[in-house]
């Protein structure tokens, strides 16, 4: 951002969202506006997402591995990703990976965490109106006139997400009033299916013999041709990348994924993480594209490095009961090496600033916290103070050197007002 677009946005802003802004910073934690303002590497960033926006536009899915040491601004970068994505009519979802909350072997857990942050352009946060809304349109227009909703769902999407997403356009069955009490209609409990649904949506616990239920009296015609159970994590990934291509086909840009903390896949026993890799190597390099998918992660070089360093050969006993006049094979661990199938990647590494970045960093940063207290910090003694302040902290995070400048800047003002 320019200081002409810096300053007519300060300009624009209330002095409260000013001082949080500088809360925040002074506490180490993101704001919107300081991601907006003071988000170096700015024209980098909007490229590489710009990138992976023309590769959507023309049919495949792209991803994004974002880099760096802790404190180095990866999630910062996330966070600047996202509002891009919004501002560019993307769905979007950030969410953090944890190996204790969120284990990425587990894809339910992600999948679930993933629908939760799930944020529209125009800032809703539920897909189910957003959803049965796009259907009602879909179905009204006249070139749809002898299609049904089946026809809009892309294929891809697992058996169960499917009846419920046809559910969800559906209407109730209409049961007269003297047959509702009927021991036949003993399931027909229509307060409860709009709740079922959505929960069902998001990747809740319903049991299939409920769903069945809504699905008979939302007269879902399919639903029994295979089972509504999900149980295999790769489902769970099926049914992102089938949402990512009906958001495409709902008139958005697609669904971006942001994944930070995600040298936590590392951070887990050996079976674990052959299970996450496998998934990893289905959304970094898949067999087939797929429309409005667009996944970024944000590692350490340490995750890399383990990566490389993992024993690819290693096997192991299978389990269960083995016979014993019967050899066993070994089964092996990974499926395969992949430290040589990650080798094309898109891989974005973070760089330490430069002095001139910190020197524009810092300018606006002064600006920044003279608007919001009201005062005249743009003096040549704090430049200098700023600039040691710098120096002394080389190897620090930046998150660390943006808080002792943030502390700098209170000093001065401090003085200034005695």
């Amino acid at each position: 951002m320019d200081d002409k677009a810096f300053n007519n946005q300060l300009n624009g802003t209330k002095n409260f969202y000013l001082r949080r802004a500088v809360e925040r910073l002074r506490e180490g934690l993101f704001d919107p506006l300081g991601v907006q303002w003071l988000t170096s590497g700015e024209k980098k960033l909007k490229q590489l997402f710009d990138q992976g926006a023309a590769a959507l536009d023309k049919g495949t899915s792209h991803h994004l591995c974002v880099c760096g040491a802790y404190g180095q601004g990866k999630s910062h970068s996330l966070t600047y990703l996202k509002q891009r994505a919004l501002e560019n009519n993307f769905v979007v979802s950030y969410i953090n990976l944890d190996p204790r909350q969120i284990p990425f072997h587990d894809f339910k857990a992600v999948y679930r965490a993933l629908m939760g942050a799930m944020v529209f352009p125009n800032g809703e946060t539920g897909l189910s109106q957003v959803w049965k809304d796009a259907a009602a349109q879909w179905l009204a227009r006249p070139e749809n006139r002898d299609k049904s909703i089946n026809d809009l769902i892309p294929g891809g999407i697992p058996h169960r997400f499917r009846a419920i997403l046809a559910a969800m356009a559906h209407k109730n069955m209409e049961i007269p009033a003297n047959k509702r009490d009927l021991k036949k209609h003993a399931r027909f409990q229509p307060r409860s299916f709009a709740w079922t649904l959505k929960n069902a949506l998001m990747g809740k616990e319903i049991p299939a013999h409920k769903l069945g239920a809504v699905f008979h009296y939302r007269e879902v015609p399919f639903y029994k041709e295979r089972s509504l159970v999900c149980r295999e994590p790769k489902e769970y990934l099926a049914m992102v990348k089938g949402l990512a291509r009906l958001f495409r086909q709902m008139g958005y840009g697609g669904w971006v994924l942001l994944f930070d903390e995600a040298e936590s896949i590392g951070q887990t026993r050996i079976t674990s993480r052959s299970k996450s890799y496998e998934l990893l190597h289905e959304i970094l390099c898949p067999e087939k594209q797929t429309q409005g998918f667009y996944p970024v992660f944000a590692f350490t070089h340490d995750f890399f490095t383990l990566v490389e360093s993992e024993p690819w050969d290693r096997t192991r006993r299978p389990g269960g009961r083995r016979k014993t006049d019967q050899p066993t094979e070994d089964i092996p661990c990974f499926a395969r090496n992949y430290h040589n199938a990650w080798e094309k990647i898109n891989i974005h590494p973070l760089q330490n600033l430069s002095p001139g970045e910190w020197e524009t960093l810092t300018g606006k940063l002064k600006i920044l916290h003279g608007r919001a207290y009201g005062w005249e910090p743009d003096t040549a003694e704090l430049a200098q103070e700023m600039k040691l302040v710098l120096s002394q902290n080389k190897g620090a995070e930046s998150r660390t050197k943006l808080r002792l400048l943030v502390n700098q800047l209170d000093l001065k003002q401090q003085k200034d007002s005695c």
